[in-house]
This record gives structure tokens, C-alpha cells and sequence, in this order.
């Protein structure tokens, strides 16, 4: 009976790693087919604020079904608050130049190079952390972070030998990393705000989210260029930037899902893993040929990451009392 939940627990453990990485992946090619596929729209202000709206009413959904199902699902309350939302109001400004910049990122670069262009984000986890939270770094953890730039320069330098360097998308690239790590910080100071539910903080940034895409919609002239796009009446189109959006719901889910049935460690780790994963997926879909340099950095990253989510693992194991419990 042991073995038998021995084995259930891991097959659990698979089957939510699976989901993650089949959500993760999709999103990715649904963004780039969206943003630069054959019906590619030169909006992606637009693209991202309908995925922004999918989302609020991906939460309205769920909640009418708690309703009715409430010994099945929970889910919060979604009465709009205006406090609240005030509160979150800088959360979603970050929010805001993190999907933007993320897409603007995908927009202009490859998927296999989207690794490596949006690799810094621990790097400035780092200092986001020290100059905002002036929490200290140990050598070790810098030497990973140091690990990681040779990486990411050495891929930078590759990816224009083989003259697909795209140097506005490695500059949204490294934006959009500077951002996940401010929206990292800036969730854990907000959460108070909705007592401790990430479902109503998800709720309440993306409302503020589509409200703040609009003016930004307004200003880079993007009104006219959505109602003049040709396939504005392909069900195909919308298909695709409704699954977009439904997988960016998805994602935070199965995120919270991921680390719930493992530890944050495995979570970096599965994240590391997916990403190489994607990374050599792409260059097969695309029929893309990479040099050896480009192949030693992405391993110099993926390297330089798996170090750094031990080293932090350690020394959180090392700062917190002996009670911990062993999970996968």
C-alpha cells in the first residue's frame, strides 16, 4: 500500500510538471505566431490587453462556478473595490511593462534565442533585492549571477555571427526581465492588500491592466491599425488570441500548482529544464542551425541558473529552523 502511494505521488508530481511545461511552451508559440506569424497584427499593445481582459473574465467564470459548485471549487469574491484597487495600482504599472516588454521581446526575436535574450532576470533579482529590499548577496550567489552573464553575452555575440541578432528585441529582452523581478518584490508587498489570495491580486492587477493598455494604445497609434487589420474577421485570429489568453490565465495556475506539488527548488529547476527544452524544440520547428559557441551558451545559462536555485536553497536552509519537510 506504501509503494502504491509511493507511486501515485509521483505520478501526481509528473502529470503537474507535464501540465506546466505543455502550458508554458504553448503560450510561447501562440505569442510568437500572434506576433509574428502569417495573420501577425502590428499591435502587440492590443494583443496583450485582450489577453489582460481573457484573464478577468477567465476569473468572473471560475467564480460563477464556485458558486454553483462551491464544495468543489474555491475561488474569492470579485466585488470591484476601488481601494483596492489603488493599492495594486503600482503592481499593475509593472505588470503592464512586463507582458509589453515580454512580447515585444517575442515580437522580434526567436523563440530559441528567447531564453537567452530574457535570461537576467535573476541577475536582477539580485539587485532589485539589494537596492530595494537591502537584502545582501552572497559571493557565492554573485559568482552564478557572474555565471550567467558570460552566458548571456556569449549568446548575444553568437546570435549575431549567425546574423539574426535582433538588438531592439535583446533590449526588450533584458526590460522585461528587469521587470518580472520588480513584479516578483512587488507581489509580495501587495499581497497583504487582498489578504494573502494571489486569485484576487491576479484579478485586480489585470483589471487595472486593461484599463492602463488603453490611453498606451491611444499614444503609439494603435486604434487604427487594429480596425484597419485584414483579418479582423478571421475566427482563426481570435481563436488564437483567446487560447493566448486562456494559457497566460493558465500559467499562473499551474505555477502555483508546480510549487505546491514539489518546492520552489524544483520549480526553478523544472523551469530551467523547460526552457532548454523549448529552446531545442524551437530550432527543430523553425529548421534553425546554431553553432556550438550558441549551444555552450545557453548551457553556460541553464548552468549558471540550476547553480544559483541551490545556492539559495542552501543558504535558506541554512538561515531557517531545522522544521522543514522533505518534498520533491
Amino acid at each position: 500500500m506504501a509503494d502504491k502511494t509511493l507511486v501515485q505521488r509521483y505520478v501526481h508530481v509528473l502529470t503537474v510538471v507535464a501540465c506546466y511545461w505543455f502550458v508554458s511552451i504553448t503560450l510561447v508559440f501562440v505569442n510568437k505566431s500572434l506576433l509574428s506569424g502569417s495573420e501577425k497584427l502590428e499591435a502587440p499593445l492590443f494583443v496583450t490587453c485582450y489577453q489582460c481582459v481573457v484573464t478577468v473574465a477567465a476569473c468572473y467564470a471560475i467564480r460563477a462556478a464556485a458558486r454553483r459548485f462551491p464544495d468543489r471549487i474555491s475561488f474569492p469574491s470579485l466585488e470591484l473595490d476601488m481601494n483596492i484597487m489603488k493599492q495594486v495600482l503600482p503592481l499593475s504599472i509593472v505588470f503592464v511593462g512586463m507582458i509589453t516588454f515580454n512580447n515585444l521581446c517575442l515580437k522580434n526575436v526567436g523563440i530559441s534565442f528567447y531564453y537567452i535574450g530574457r535570461s537576467l532576470t535573476t541577475v536582477f533579482n539580485v539587485l532589485m533585492t539589494y537596492f530595494i529590499l537591502g537584502q545582501k548577496t552572497s559571493l557565492s550567489a554573485i559568482g552564478c549571477c557572474g555565471l550567467i552573464l558570460g552566458g548571456f553575452y556569449l549568446g548575444v555575440d553568437q546570435e549575431d555571427a549567425s546574423g539574426s541578432f535582433s538588438l531592439s528585441g535583446t533590449i526588450y529582452g533584458v526590460l522585461a526581465s528587469l521587470f518580472v523581478s520588480l513584479f516578483s518584490i512587488y507581489v509580495k508587498k501587495l499581497l497583504p492588500a487582498v489578504d494573502g489570495n494571489i486569485w484576487a491580486l491576479t484579478f485586480y492587477n489585470n483589471v487595472n491592466a486593461c484599463v492602463l493598455f488603453l490611453p498606451l494604445m491611444v499614444m503609439f497609434g494603435e486604434i487604427p491599425i487594429v480596425f484597419n487589420f485584414q483579418f479582423l474577421t478571421s475566427i482563426n485570429f481570435w481563436f488564437m488570441m483567446t487560447i493566448g489568453g486562456i494559457f497566460g490565465f493558465a500559467i499562473g495556475y499551474v505555477t502555483g500548482l508546480q510549487i505546491q506539488a514539489t518546492s520552489p527548488l524544483t520549480h526553478n529547476i523544472s523551469g530551467t529544464a523547460k526552457a532548454a527544452a523549448q529552446t531545442v524544440l524551437a530550432t527543430h520547428w523553425f529548421m534553425e542551425t546554431k553553432s556550438s559557441l550558441w549551444w555552450l551558451s545557453n548551457m553556460v545559462v541553464l548552468g549558471g541558473s540550476l547553480a544559483y536555485a541551490r545556492v539559495r536553497q542552501l543558504e535558506m536552509k541554512t538561515n531557517t529552523p531545522d522544521r522543514t519537510v522533505n518534498k520533491v
